[in-house]
């Protein structure tokens, strides 16, 4: 993927921003608070969150510190949010731009703070990447082991019940409705949880177990449960789920489209 313009993309959320206030002025204390008196968009993502996460156990001014020390100690994390970003935007019709995850989504805000959290766990700091983990379940109904790998350009869609175990991996542009589970089959340690290639589509409530392989480019049907691998650019359905033809699309992530005929 080519880098984003950070600096650019964030002259953009400003801009939208001053727009929203000029519209809906009721709107203008959020707005200034999170986007309008920041310093950065790094400063506009932890201020936004932070306080989304905070709670009796846990300080604003912890929290605040945490999320700045990760995206100063590691700049791509914003990268990949930014192309979570534009993923959201460009796939989801009820996304009007790219600030309204910010301020709005909670399956972007989730994925944000994993990130924060899968710095921290790869950095040997495991307690707090627990901790922080079990604030982001509480709060907006994602739980994502932050061991588990996640590209970028992903797009966590409504977002509730979204489950993915320790050794859980997504590559780059894939689309996930609610209710996915990607986990285990029992209680055996070691490398356990699916492994989700490029461009893949998962369906609402799709239950995807074991140490299973989902090639690039595949389409799981909502509801499906899946148990064994499934071949690149394969449509899928069913309890236990079946091949029921090729996608059409070569990255059915992009276009979202739910139609499963062949």
């Amino acid at each position: 993927m080519q880098p984003i313009d950070l600096d650019a993309h964030w002259g953009d959320l400003r801009l939208h921003a001053t727009a929203i206030v000029a519209r809906e002025p009721a709107l203008q204390p959020l707005l200034r608070e999170t986007v309008l008196d920041r310093n950065s968009f790094a400063d506009c993502l932890t201020y936004r969150l932070a306080r989304k996460l905070v709670n009796h156990a846990a300080s604003v001014d912890v929290l605040h510190d945490v999320f700045m020390a990760a995206f100063l100690h590691e700049p791509m994390i914003l990268q990949q949010i930014a192309y979570d970003m534009n993923a959201v935007h460009e796939r989801d019709p009820a996304c009007p731009d790219a600030l309204t995850p910010l301020l709005y989504f909670k399956g972007f805000q989730a994925l944000v703070c994993y990130r924060v959290a899968h710095h921290l766990w790869q950095h040997d700091r495991k307690e707090l990447a627990l901790y922080l983990q079990s604030l982001i379940s509480e709060t907006f109904s994602v739980d994502i082991h932050p061991a588990a790998h996640i590209g970028c350009g992903i797009l966590l869609d409504h977002a509730t019940g979204f489950v993915a175990g320790e050794t859980a991996v997504i590559e780059n542009n894939v689309s996930i409705l609610h209710e996915v589970t990607l986990g285990g089959t029992g209680k055996e340690r070691g490398d356990r949880h699916p492994k989700v290639r490029s461009g893949v589509l998962l369906g609402a409530g799709a239950k995807i177990l074991g140490n299973v392989e989902i090639g690039a480019g595949a389409k799981i049907g909502a509801g499906s449960v899946v148990l064994k691998d499934v071949p690149p650019h394969t449509s899928v359905a069913g309890v236990p789920a079946q091949i029921i033809g090729q996608t059409k699309d070569v990255s059915p992530a992009l276009g979202m489209c739910q139609d499963f005929a062949v």
